[in-house]
């Protein structure tokens, strides 16, 4: 997906993928994590998500990386948040009262700027991509922030019977994907939700799954 794709998808209001409420697996599975606030959380691909100002009001900073201007604009717009401005190398920077989102290409972040994080929320993401671009993501996530906690939600469905994005993002993969800094003995959570997307429905899906994983750091 390059990013134009999703420039335009902002620019055009074509975002069915943004909720329009705090994501209950969210409020659920979070404190599972085992992460006390004020740790510092970061959401990659994270829009305008309500998700960020639950994070925040549970005591937590906040970074968001987004690529659209349109969506962080209109993120701090409609929460009446007035944002400092600055520019810190290929990235726009808006800051407010714990919330801090870069608005730029993910894969351009790098860890001096970003500095330490001690958790990732990822609703979004993952299942954004290609997948190629999945295991470009991960590596580079990998080598932005080490291996900290995770709370990932994907979607899983027969990916013949659609073009994403969304894209079908399997336990297998996720295994596959994370299992050199994460225990895999945690098994995902998940949810058969084909009757509450219809859009999906009407796109030819047939069986469709919202999965929730707690990837947790092996102890020492």
């Amino acid at each position: 997906m390059e990013p134009d794709f999703w420039r335009e998808r902002w620019q055009q209001n074509q975002i069915g993928f943004h909720q329009g409420e705090v994501n209950p697996y969210l409020r659920e599975h979070w404190a599972g994590l085992g992460i006390a606030a004020p740790a510092r959380v970061l959401v990659p691909l994270c829009g305008k998500s309500l998700d960020l100002v639950w994070l925040r009001q549970q005591g937590y900073q906040v970074e968001g990386v987004e690529l659209s201007e349109v969506a962080v604009q209109a993120f701090f717009e409609e929460q009446a948040m007035p944002a400092r401005q600055s520019t810190q190398g290929a990235f726009q920077v808006w800051e407010a009262d714990g919330l801090r989102l870069w608005c730029g290409d993910f894969f351009k972040l790098d860890s001096t700027r970003l500095g330490p994080v001690d958790a990732v929320y990822d609703r979004a993401a993952l299942i954004a991509l290609p997948e190629e671009m999945r295991r470009h993501y991960v590596r580079h996530l990998q080598t932005l922030i080490g291996p900290v906690p995770h709370l990932l939600i994907t979607l899983d469905y027969p990916q013949s019977q659609m073009n994403g994005p969304p894209f079908a993002v399997g336990q297998a993969e996720v295994e596959a994907l994370f299992s050199d800094r994460f225990d895999g003995t945690h098994a995902p959570l998940c949810h058969d939700v084909l009757r509450d997307n219809a859009h999906l429905q009407s796109r030819g899906v047939e069986r469709l799954h919202e999965c929730v994983y707690q990837l947790q750091v092996p102890k020492k």
